[in-house]
Parts: C-alpha cells; sequence; structure tokens
C-alpha cells in the first residue's frame, strides 16, 4: 500500500506548466518581447517608455479625450468629493449619485429604456450573459467575438454554439438545430477588435426576430465612434429599436474604465438582482464615473471630434494601403496590418517601435491561426505629421522585411 508521502510525490504539481512556459522569457532574451512596456508619461497622442517618445497608435482613446481640459477638471473635482473609491458594491453601499446620472444619460444615448453601470466592461458582458443563460438556454456566437463574450458564456449555465465570422448562413443553421433550447441569446461585436470591420446588424436583426432570439451587441468599439450622436452600431445602422441589449465600455471613447449594460427596464433590473459580477464587485470610483459624464458632454459639444476621427482612419487606412499592405477590410478606426508569422511580426513591432511607434501585436489565439497582425487605431487628435511619421516608418520596416515591395 502506498505511504502518504509517496501519494503526495505522485501528485503533479499545478506550477509545473508555469516552469515549462519559456516562450516570453526566449522573446525577452531577443530584445522582441512587446507586452507590459512600462509608459513613464502620457500625453495623448504621445507617450513617453524608458524616457524615449512615442507616437501612440496602439491605444483605444478614439477621441482623445484623455487629456481633454474639461475631463480631467471634472475628475478632478469628483476625486475631491467622493474620495479614492467606493470600498463596496452597487448592490451594497457603491452605488453614487453619479452612478445613476450616467446610467439616465447612457440610455438616452442608446434609445434605450434604461442601463446599468458595471465595473468594467469584461464584468459587464459576463455579467449580462451569467444572468441571463441560464441551464437550457442557449447563447450563440460570431467566433470572431471578443474573449469576454465567450468567457461570459464559457462561465454561464447554458449551452455555447459559435458560427464563423460574419456568416449568417451558419448562423441560421446553428439555430435551426438548436430551436428546443429554452431561450435563445445571439451576441455579437459591434465593431470586432482584432479585424476593424462592422457587423452586419441588419442580417441580424432580421434572422434574430426569425427565431425569436434576442441580441446583445459589444459595443466597446462602437460608441462615441458609430452614428450621428456616436451612439454605436444600432444608430448607424438606424436599427436602435430593433437591439434588445447593448454593452458599453468606458475604457476607450470615454477615456476612463468601467462599462454599461442597456435595454428594456425589467431586462435591467433583473439583472441588477442577479449579475453576480455586479453585485459582488467593488463599483466605479467617483472620478471614473465623473471622466464618462463629461466625456459624453464634449461628445454632444464637439462632434467635429468624430468628424476628424473619421479623417485620420481614412487618411491612415490609405497610406497603408497605398505601399501595399494588407489592412484585413478594416472600415473603423481600428486598422489592423497583416505582418505573417509570429517571428516577422515581432520583428516588425520592434523596428517600428525603435523608429518611435508604438503599435499592438496580435497573435492566435486573439486571431486565427497564421492571421498575425500590427494593430493600429487613431485618435482624432493624431496630427497629419504624426500619421505621416507612422507611415514612413511602416513603408521603411515593410520594405526591409518584405512585406510589402520596393526598394529599403
Amino acid at each position: 500500500m502506498a505511504t502518504v508521502e509517496q501519494t503526495v510525490r505522485q501528485t503533479v504539481d499545478i506550477f509545473d506548466k508555469c516552469r515549462r512556459f519559456t516562450a516570453a522569457h526566449e522573446m525577452m532574451e531577443r530584445g522582441l518581447y512587446p507586452y507590459f512596456q512600462p509608459i513613464q508619461e502620457s500625453h495623448d497622442t504621445e507617450v513617453v517608455i524608458r524616457g524615449e517618445t512615442k507616437i501612440m497608435v496602439g491605444s483605444n482613446n478614439y477621441l482623445g479625450l484623455t487629456h481633454h481640459p474639461y475631463v480631467l477638471e471634472k475628475a478632478r473635482d469628483a476625486l475631491a468629493r467622493y474620495g479614492t473609491g467606493n470600498t463596496g458594491s452597487r448592490f451594497l453601499n457603491g452605488t453614487l449619485d453619479l452612478h445613476e446620472e450616467l446610467e439616465h444619460r447612457l440610455a438616452a444615448l442608446m434609445g434605450a429604456e434604461a442601463a446599468l453601470v458595471f465595473s468594467t466592461g469584461y464584468q459587464t458582458n459576463l455579467g449580462i450573459i451569467g444572468g441571463l443563460v441560464t441551464r437550457g438556454a442557449l447563447v450563440v456566437q460570431d467566433r470572431l467575438n471578443h474573449a469576454c463574450l465567450l468567457d461570459g458564456a464559457q462561465l454561464a449555465a447554458g449551452e455555447l454554439a459559435r458560427y464563423q465570422h460574419g456568416d449568417m448562413g451558419a448562423l441560421r443553421r446553428v439555430l435551426e438545430r438548436h430551436r428546443d433550447s429554452n431561450g435563445v441569446l445571439i451576441a455579437t461585436d459591434g465593431v470586432f477588435s482584432m479585424e476593424g470591420n462592422i457587423v452586419d446588424l441588419p442580417s441580424l436583426v432580421d434572422i434574430k426576430d426569425e427565431y425569436g432570439a434576442r441580441l446583445l451587441v459589444d459595443d466597446a468599439h462602437s460608441v462615441g465612434v458609430l452614428g450621428r450622436n456616436g451612439g454605436g452600431t444600432a444608430e448607424h445602422y438606424g436599427l436602435q429599436d430593433r437591439v434588445d441589449l447593448t454593452m458599453i465600455t468606458f475604457s476607450k471613447s470615454f477615456a476612463s474604465i468601467g462599462g454599461a449594460a442597456a435595454g428594456p427596464a425589467d431586462v435591467i433590473h433583473y439583472l441588477k438582482h442577479h449579475s453576480r459580477p455586479l453585485i459582488f464587485s467593488a463599483s466605479m470610483p467617483g472620478s471614473a464615473v465623473a471622466t464618462v459624464l463629461a466625456c459624453l458632454d464634449v461628445m454632444e459639444q464637439e462632434p467635429q471630434r468624430r468628424e476628424q476621427l473619421w479623417k485620420n482612419a481614412d487618411y491612415l487606412r490609405g497610406g497603408l494601403n497605398a505601399l501595399g499592405f494588407d489592412t484585413v477590410g478594416s472600415e473603423t478606426p481600428i486598422i489592423p496590418v497583416a505582418s505573417g508569422d509570429m517571428e516577422k511580426t515581432f520583428i516588425f513591432w520592434r523596428a517600428l517601435f525603435d523608429m518611435g511607434v508604438f503599435t499592438n501585436p496580435v497573435l492566435p489565439p486573439a486571431v486565427p491561426e497564421n492571421s498575425c497582425r500590427l494593430r493600429t487605431s487613431v485618435m482624432a487628435t493624431h496630427t497629419t505629421e504624426q500619421l505621416d511619421r507612422v507611415l514612413d516608418a511602416f513603408g521603411t520596416v515593410g520594405r526591409q522585411l518584405g512585406i510589402v515591395g520596393g526598394a529599403a
């Protein structure tokens, strides 16, 4: 009979996989590791890293509001009034009058009956899907949805099914196979964060109505960017009255952190009492909420920012395409650049970084196999001179690596 000591020796150490993970250290040793770069200073379109200034084309600060004087003033005022944190959840002691003011403003922007503010956008999707997709129900997702939509489905008690990106025929086939489900929620990105393309929302709303499903649109990269008033994907298509639920994040156009769900009042009320990420997480600090409210003010008062954002996006995308780069079908301020295999992607990133351009290398599983890319995104506050420097750097490095033609 084995002794206790022998049994312990035979047990797999859960830390073993940590010691076997060497890929990141190998890239560090080669000077190609692109992640966790420590920003020492931020000046909107430029950042300082290890004493060197870089043009930031890796941020989701689409409207360029992180350093807007009015936004900073409102954040400072709220910090003095409410302190640094709420030290409790929305459910208990963590609801501020600012949370409720923000919920009313967001509901109006989204054309919804009500809204509910969460601590992060990631938690918002977990909270919506986990709260609604109970045992016997089904959540159906585009294969290129953001990780938090997928994680929300995997943590929920219901079943998950996925369809090929943008393939409405595949979606129909999934729904046909699951007609006996106890409720269906279709979840999709509004703007796909690694591709920069917009969901075919008109087809989606027709299909969800045909099958009696409900639709959740993750508008993390859409609110503030798409639509006449910045109301996101549904406003862009004129379909606000046909989208059941919308998820909003504050870490992009709204220059803060947090998230919200917008939809029917009875659904929002239900989520208030059944969404575990809301009930068991500390709420957004007052300064962060005040930042979002101030950004909403600026969006209304300075619509030219959104106009300039689209001009900058068209300028950078057009320049990259003219150089011969594949921008992966982008149609928004998210502009990915196909970069080849993982090795070449890291080399490409490092060379741009050394030339003063900060981009984001994107590898599987964030994108499909053999679809590595450098993800760029523009801000309303980028100057033409900055974008020209970005294009010059891309052209030089792209020719050196043989990604685009022409002499180096």
